[in-house]
């Protein structure tokens, strides 16, 4: 990972976590262990209303703190009940903590790639619904990170675990003198949060 990545996840890991989100947190880190002592893949869906803004960050963020933390064999993913762009504000808000990121087509949903290390394949960010052929079709833990998306989803076919962690959405703050501050402070907080789940994986289970 780049210097300015590097010295933000430094930033992440002195962070607390309240013991309410770590009790939320625990089914996902479950999830991943069981699949770990197994030697299984790990395919995570973060499933949102949009898949606009925290889905893509907690695909994103969950995906760099898996590599972080060296656990192999992990996919994540992330999509909507519904499609409608990836928000640039998102793109942004990364390219800050360290991310590179390049547009890979102008339309009204583009598609871009965003790098967490030089060796690392990129994470392809688009909207899309949660079934859509990119993600996929069983044998993954359906993370909810919206209450919309939570209500409105009981079921999530293919699903082995489905699993609410919600955060409040940072599309509350659009348009005003708060954006940005409102969307570093949510993206931190996802950032913390798959970073504990991940530093809580054993990988000498057997």
């Amino acid at each position: 990972m780049n210097a300015k990545l590097s010295k933000y996840i430094e930033e992440i890991l002195t962070k607390e976590i309240n013991e309410e989100r770590k009790i939320i947190l625990q089914s996902l880190i479950d999830f991943i262990q069981e699949k770990v002592r197994y030697q299984k893949a790990i395919n995570i869906n973060f499933i949102c209303t949009h898949n606009s803004r925290r889905s893509h960050l907690a695909q994103i963020w969950a995906q760099t703190a898996s590599s972080h933390f060296n656990i192999l064999n992990v996919n994540c993913y992330s999509g909507g009940t519904e499609a409608t762009a990836l928000f640039p504000k998102v793109i942004e808000i990364l390219a800050n903590a360290g991310f590179e990121s390049w547009k890979l087509s102008e339309n009204e949903n583009p598609v871009y790639a965003i790098k967490y290390a030089e060796n690392a394949l990129p994470i392809i960010g688009f909207s899309k619904k949660y079934d859509d052929v990119f993600n996929p079709v069983s044998d993954f833990a359906a993370i909810m990170t919206c209450s919309q998306a939570d209500g409105g989803c009981p079921f999530i076919p293919g699903a082995e675990k489905r699993i609410p962690i919600t955060f409040e959405d940072p599309k509350i703050a659009d348009n005003t003198s708060e954006q940005n501050e409102i969307y570093e402070e949510r993206s931190l907080q996802i950032a913390t949060e798959m970073f504990y789940v991940f530093s809580k994986i054993s990988k000498n289970e057997n």
